[in-house]
């Protein structure tokens, strides 16, 4: 089969394994509750074998045909526009389509046992599902028009998940934010869209690539910067970059595989594509990348603050992956672009591999998510520690673990371009130091010192499966699949899926990396060449000095961080709290997490409530209700009064008006003639 036959296959498993999840476990009811999980898993597995049939395809081709287009549908072509269903496979996508399809694969097996007792089971892995096909058909589109709806669709899916035990208010409140702020970056790359189509005259990608290297934009220099800039709002909102990133530590209120889920493999992830696969654009605008560029490294600085304070487990990793790809972002906005691609394949294996540790420990605590209440797991879970600390020195970028040279290379490729990139280089470092700290900070609470009751019981082997912690206020539960957890998440320790699932994923955190070493083999860069050929940035390479410094100075970096997180609450466990009050002022910054909720609050959501207040008092009630409604309607009641009151029932009155009637038309012909 050729690679686009394979393309097709990888969106249609998903979207087959969801509506069959959905039919089955909907309306029909035709199959076993826990069916399900197993139905969705084998669809994205079936997906990812797919995708490696496209990779082998594809590499039957001369590296400048590796590019194909396929369209199945003309939704319309006409003069001026192109609008179809088609996708582009290429090595690009084919990158994507392979580490979606394998980390989401681990993502739906562990879910099988971690949801095996909730009650809304079947829905969350057609949710799942759902949310698969969506950033496929996100990375495969190959116009503007299946990008938007790809794009759309992620961002309903996030918030059926974030929000699928919709009976917590805070679930739902989570989900509404995260919708809100993607439908921002909606706008944007609608709007972004407009003026690329504008001067290239279509909507495929390939076709505006090549427009654009003609001259598309050659007497419109504002016009590509201000398409570019407003792409990057799209890009910041779904990718969770500042200012649009505050949905992102809220998303925490779904359930754990969904947070691996969104920042692994789908979702967060889309934003760093985009600008890798629209370089041609943005390297024609490079004010647009000096944003992109200077907005990552802002990002990946404030994140790893904000990750330091941070008491929820799930919020300390979540934090962390604005952090990280802040650095993609910065790597493909400064032209690195294999580099920003490889980090988001070692991020997707070592991140997801936390969210599943956390999630073990979750488990353990019947669903208490605060680190100030965990301690004392490393004996009682000694498989979800040893996942958590190659996650963690993979997220630290200790070398041999994959973050170490993924991270490396970004920062170096940075620093060779000179200038003012010496400050990018900088923060990225800064940044490193950051995350070394707020990662072992998190693990050694959590795994280090006097075990809580819930280790020790562990440890003890009499801990059970405990339910979840049940509000009152948010009614009460019944025994159907309401939207609210049903008794208990399974283990790592215990759950056959979970380990092999986080087992994998610890492998590729581990080893990923030594697909491409600095200075000694570019499997990645070789194999995405294709796609950025035309770029001049593609080939730039750091000094052999440059790239040992940051090496060395890199492992140095995250080896200081961890040593002072182990003084800090392992050797001397209270003066991790002497140094909060030291430096109290920056605690409060940090623990408020900038403010930033709070400053989008006072500038945009109180003056919204505020003019909408106001118009529905004034201008909808006294116009659009009293006047144009209001209007409307008492002409009609009018009118309608006039003709019930010659409906007098009387049959020669009808005859009489009939006869006036054929006698006025006989009259006005008379007098026409």
């Amino acid at each position: 089969m050729s690679q686009t036959t394979y393309g097709w296959l990888v969106l249609a498993f998903p979207l087959a394994g969801m509506l069959t999840i959905a039919l089955s476990y909907g309306p029909l009811k035709a199959l076993p509750a826990r069916t399900a999980g197993w139905i969705g898993t084998g669809a994205i597995f079936l997906a990812f074998l797919s995708a490696i049939g496209a990779l082998i395809a594809m590499q039957g081709h001369a590296p400048d045909q590796r590019t194909a287009v396929s369209a199945i549908w003309e939704y319309a072509v006409t003069a001026g526009l192109d609008a179809r269903m088609s996708i582009l496979v290429d090595p690009l996508s084919v990158y994507m389509i392979l580490v979606v399809t394998g980390v989401s694969t681990m993502i739906h097996l562990y879910s099988i046992s971690y949801l095996d007792s909730d009650r809304g089971f079947g829905r969350y892995f057609a949710y799942l599902n759902f949310f698969v096909f969506s950033m496929l058909l996100l990375v495969l589109a190959s116009n503007f028009l299946l990008l938007i709806v790809g794009w759309a669709f992620v961002g309903a899916a996030s918030y059926l998940l974030i929000s699928f035990w919709y009976r917590r208010r805070t679930a739902t409140k989570a989900g509404i934010k995260a919708f809100v702020i993607n439908v921002v970056g909606d706008i944007g790359l609608v709007l972004g869209t407009f003026f690329i189509f504008k001067h290239t005259g279509t909507l495929e990608f390939l076709g505006s690539f090549h427009a654009a290297a003609a001259g598309a934009f050659a007497h419109s220099k504002g016009d590509i910067v201000a398409g570019c800039i407003l792409l990057l709002v799209g890009a910041f909102a779904k990718s969770a970059q500042i200012p649009l990133h505050t949905w992102l530590p809220d998303a925490m209120e779904g359930p754990t595989p969904v947070s691996a889920l969104i920042h692994a493999a789908t979702m967060v992830t889309a934003g760093v594509y985009l600008i890798a696969r629209l370089h041609p654009l943005f390297e024609l605008a490079p004010a647009a990348q000096d944003v992109g560029a200077c907005v990552g490294a802002l990002t990946l600085m404030i994140a790893g603050t904000i990750g330091l304070t941070q008491t929820d487990i799930k919020r300390v990793i979540a934090y962390s992956t604005m952090s990280q790809i802040g650095y993609m972002i910065m790597g493909v906005s400064v032209g690195a672009y294999a580099a920003g691609l490889f980090h988001l394949m070692t991020h997707a294996f070592f991140k997801a591999l936390l969210f599943m540790g956390a999630g073990s420990i979750i488990g353990a605590m019947a669903g208490e998510q605060s680190l100030l209440k965990m301690k004392g797991f490393r004996k009682a879970m000694p498989f979800t520690y040893g996942c958590f600390i190659v996650g963690g020195l993979a997220l630290s970028g200790i070398p041999p673990f994959s973050g170490f040279f993924s991270k490396e290379e970004i920062l170096a490729l940075t620093g060779a371009m000179g200038g003012w990139h010496w400050a990018l280089y900088a923060a990225g470092y800064i940044g490193a130091f950051l995350t070394a700290l707020y990662t072992f900070r998190m693990i050694f609470i959590a795994f280090h010192g006097e075990p809580c009751p819930e280790a020790r019981e562990l440890e003890e082997g009499h801990l059970h499966h405990a339910e979840q912690p049940f509000n009152p206020a948010d009614g009460e539960i019944e025994d159907t699949d309401v939207g609210f957890p049903g008794p208990g998440h399974a283990i790592a320790e215990r759950a056959w899926p979970m380990r092999v699932a986080m087992s994998v994923l610890a492998i590729g955190a581990f080893g990923a990396g030594l697909v491409q070493i600095p200075q000694v083999d570019s499997v990645v860069t070789n194999f995405l060449r294709p796609t950025f050929a035309a770029s001049p940035l593609y080939n730039t390479k750091p000094s052999t000095g440059l790239m040992v410094a940051g090496l060395i100075g890199g492992t140095v970096i995250g080896l200081a961080g961890i040593a002072i997180c182990w003084q800090l609450w392992v050797r001397k466990p209270g003066s991790a709290r002497a140094w909060q009050e030291r430096l109290h002022p920056l605690y409060v910054l940090f623990a408020g997490k900038w403010f930033f909720d709070e400053a989008i609050d006072l500038t945009v959501v109180r003056p919204a409530a505020a003019l909408g207040r106001f118009a529905a008092g004034s201008f909808e009630r006294l116009v659009i209700e009293d006047g144009l409604v209001g209007g409307a309607a008492g002409l009609t009641k009018a009118g309608s009064a006039i003709v019930r009151s010659i409906q007098s029932g009387l049959l020669r009155y009808y005859a009489a008006m009939i006869v006036l009637g054929v006698a006025a038309v006989g009259l006005y012909m008379l007098l026409q003639s």
